[in-house]
Parts: C-alpha cells; structure tokens; sequence
C-alpha cells in the first residue's frame, strides 16, 4: 500500500530543501533567524521563525558561533573627548551618528592587516573602509576623508575609542574642518564602542575565521566582497528585513 504524504510533509520536504541551500550558499554564516528572513522573502513567503529552527536543528544546521578576538587598543592621553554618544547607539537619519575603530588580521606567515571602518548607526551599514598593512595615522585619516567624499555636507557626531589615531592633531583637524563632533569610549569600556564591534565579530565569524590568508591582496578581495554583502544582502530584523542600504535609500527616496 502506497503511501501519499501529506501537504504540510511535503512542505517541510520542500522547505528542507530551501533552508538547506540558503545555509550552504552563505557559508552556515546564518543562524534561523536570518535564514527565515531570507526564504520569506525569496520566496514571498510567512514563515515564523520557530518552524524554521526547528527544521534546521532537524537537519543539525548549526551556524558558526562568535568569538572575542581579545584585542585592545593602545590609549593617548592628548586630545581626549567626552563620550557625547554615551551608547545611544540609534539615530534619527543618516549620518547623524558614526561609530569608527579599527581590527587586526593576520596573513601568510605572521603578517598582519589592519581594517579601519566607519558604521552609520541609522541603518548599520559602513560607509567607508581602508585595509591596510600598518596600523597607523594614514589607515585612519584616509577612512575619515574617504566618509566625508561619500558624505559630502553631512556633520554627524563620530564616536571612536581614545586610540593614538583618533586623539591625534590630524583626526582633531579633519573632523573639526568637516564640522564634526568628536566623542570617545571610556578607557576600558569598549561596550561604548559596541555597534562597530559588533560588525568586526560578524566579519570575523562570517568571513575571516573561514580560511587561511596566504596573502594581503586575497585578504583583501574577501573584505570587499564582505563589505559589499553585509551592506546589499545582510537582512536584519531591526531593518524590518531588509539589508542596510536598502532600509537607507528607503530613508532618501
């Protein structure tokens, strides 16, 4: 006696099927929640997040967990600012509110690269990047005027830690010549810096952790090819679903 599954089986085998290959096409970067994000709205779809999980634990789908990298910035005692943000970390429109810091990486056989970014806090997404082989003066001020070129006419508040680029005489220059005010972590509390921390430990677990650099220039290509993704296809609950620059055209049209 043949047995004839039923519609929602054949559903679940469907959707099985779905889960299944948006986890492989990004890596198993994405836990449920952003998977769920992803088939509702391929596939014009309302599925609740719960369900999906559930298949996933089902199929042992388990997304990369993320981890401190441990790394702390060397402090200057010039040029210190108040922390102004004081960990509103939401803003009203864009380029209102900035947040900016720098990672270190490591390539070939102990080489290190530096990532130098700038977060917009209204719709999360990076503005402005460099990627560079020292972590020093020109990484930074070349993020900073690489922001204000995309931003022209724009004066938002940038918050950063009080590391020796941020409190020097050329960043106190730039930002003040772009009308900008200055606010800095407190020492030791890099929660005040949370939402560009936040973004270093998603491009870590999602993309650097994934393999082993042989060069600066590999190393790189996958930062812009992550940046580029986190900004056009990385969907977030807090932007109704949608990837950071679609939620920031929305704002500008």
């Amino acid at each position: 006696m043949n047995y004839d599954p039923t519609e929602s089986e054949k559903e679940n085998e469907w959707l099985m099927k779905v889960v299944k290959e948006e986890f492989k096409k990004y890596h198993g970067n994405f836990g449920y929640r952003r998977i769920t994000m992803v088939i509702n709205r391929k596939y014009k779809k309302q599925y609740n997040e719960k369900r999906i999980r559930r298949l996933m634990d089902q199929m042992g789908l388990k997304s990369h967990i993320r981890r401190s990298n441990g790394y702390s910035t060397k402090t200057s005692h010039e040029n210190i600012e108040e922390n102004i943000l004081n960990r509103e970390f939401t803003a009203e429109k864009p380029n209102e509110k900035w947040v900016t810091d720098i990672t270190h990486m490591h390539y070939g056989f102990g080489s290190k690269a530096y990532l130098s970014a700038i977060k917009d806090l209204y719709d999360g997404s990076i503005i402005a990047y460099q990627v560079g082989r020292y972590n020093d003066n020109p990484l930074v001020m070349d993020t900073i005027k690489a922001a204000i070129q995309a931003n022209p006419d724009t004066t938002p508040l940038i918050h950063s830690d009080r590391g020796s680029q941020y409190t020097s005489k050329e960043y106190r220059y730039i930002t003040t010549e772009a009308g900008m005010t200055r606010s800095m972590s407190r020492v030791g509390n890099c929660i005040d810096n949370a939402p560009i921390e936040s973004f270093f430990g998603h491009f870590k677990c999602e993309c650097y952790n994934l393999k082993q650099y042989k060069s600066f220039e590999e190393l790189k290509e996958d930062i812009d090819e992550y940046i580029t993704f986190y900004n056009e296809e990385r969907y977030q609950a807090k932007l109704n679903s949608l990837a950071p620059l679609e939620f920031r055209h929305q704002a500008v049209a």
